[in-house]
């Protein structure tokens, strides 16, 4: 068994395929957490909009506000499916949620 683990190791498949994976891991994980990370915005814009009380089907995506937003006072436009809101976020706060037209 020894034998044919050191026979894999020194294979040249094994050392393009370490190469690769080593090469292209970086710039998937980077493209991956970019995407991760909108969704989870997202979702969480909708699902705090969905707690008090208004409806978001589908998030679709969401922007912030730089114009409107200052420091621990965020506000973001959400668009969802069905609807376009403005929440404007501070902690430990609920919401403001405007539905725009």
């Amino acid at each position: 068994m020894a034998r044919w683990i050191t026979a894999t190791y020194k294979s040249p498949g094994s050392i393009l395929l370490a190469a690769t994976a080593v090469l292209f891991s970086p710039l998937a994980q980077a493209q991956q957490s970019k995407l991760v990370a909108a969704e989870t915005l997202q979702s969480m814009l909708a699902a705090q909009i969905r707690m008090q009380g208004f409806t978001c089907d589908k998030p679709l995506g969401a922007v912030k506000d730089t114009k409107r937003s200052r420091p621990d006072h965020a506000v973001w436009v959400l668009k969802c499916s069905n609807a376009t809101y403005r929440i404007s976020r501070a902690p430990d706060m609920a919401a403001k949620v405007e539905p725009l037209l």
